[in-house]
């Protein structure tokens, strides 16, 4: 497939996908519950967070965990007491349990607190085309109090060649200016051009159909070529593909 005749059929895709109909069987659905910026990131991160296996499971899963918060994250970060943690006992998503939820909570605290938010954190160490070594000292500033070493495999590192999947997710819908109203786009200091492709075994597959990836591993550096190949397309809004890559795979089988 020439370069123009990808280009226009990848358009097309996003066009079919990018609908408010995806919402309903995503989990882009959990920060959408809210209107409070605060409220919207740390659903969105949360959700992102477990967003792997069955899709029906993890959007379960993310609404248990906005009800176990009172369905006001933001204030259940910065206002619980220690007994406010013990109704999380229990809570499991795969290899995700209270501990890594609790800690979360604990950790989201010291960030609005002492590093002004998510948006602020994630903003730092930015770099031309790419969120990989900000996704990186984010992790570092996440762990840096008190933590089981257990809960660090909750959050990816660009750096240890992690293609930092649901990370670069929740970026996306952050961040990407969507008029198709399933992004949110409340973050204005990272500009859409500057991220990454959500990157998994289905879109993975098809971008390698495609002539998008060559790489067999799913890693960061597949990540940089799917990048690469992705801005080629649309420097502009380049992850507006995953809706195409995503579609494909899931719902055609491609």
């Amino acid at each position: 497939m020439k370069h123009s005749e990808l280009k226009s059929f990848l358009d097309e895709k996003v066009i079919q996908y990018n609908t408010l109909d995806f919402i309903e069987s995503d989990p882009v659905q959990i920060p959408h519950l809210f209107s409070q910026k605060e409220d919207i990131e740390i659903a969105a991160f949360l959700s992102a967070t477990i967003a792997w296996g069955n899709r029906t499971m993890i959007i379960r899963n993310s609404h248990k965990m906005m009800d176990l918060m009172g369905n006001a994250p933001y204030d259940f970060v910065m206002s619980h007491k220690d007994s406010d943690l013990e109704r999380l006992e229990g809570f499991a998503h795969r290899t995700f349990n209270e501990i890594d939820f609790t800690f979360f909570i604990k950790s989201l605290k010291n960030i609005y607190q002492n590093h002004n938010g998510l948006e602020s954190v994630y903003s730092k160490n930015q770099q031309l085309e790419t969120m990989q070594k900000s996704i990186s000292e984010f992790k570092k500033t996440f762990f840096e109090i008190p933590h089981q070493y257990r809960t660090q495999k909750h959050v990816s590192d660009p750096m240890n060649n992690s293609a930092a999947k649901r990370i670069n997710m929740f970026l996306r819908w952050m961040c990407r200016q969507d008029n198709k109203g399933v992004d949110l786009g409340i973050w204005k200091s990272i500009p859409p051009a500057s991220l990454s492709c959500p990157l998994d075994v289905h879109s993975g597959n098809v971008a390698r159909k495609l002539g998008l990836l060559t790489r067999k591993q799913n890693d960061a550096k597949a990540l940089a070529e799917l990048d690469f190949n992705l801005r080629k397309l649309d420097p502009v809004d380049p992850v507006k593909y995953d809706f195409a890559l995503f579609g494909l795979g899931i719902f055609e089988g491609f």
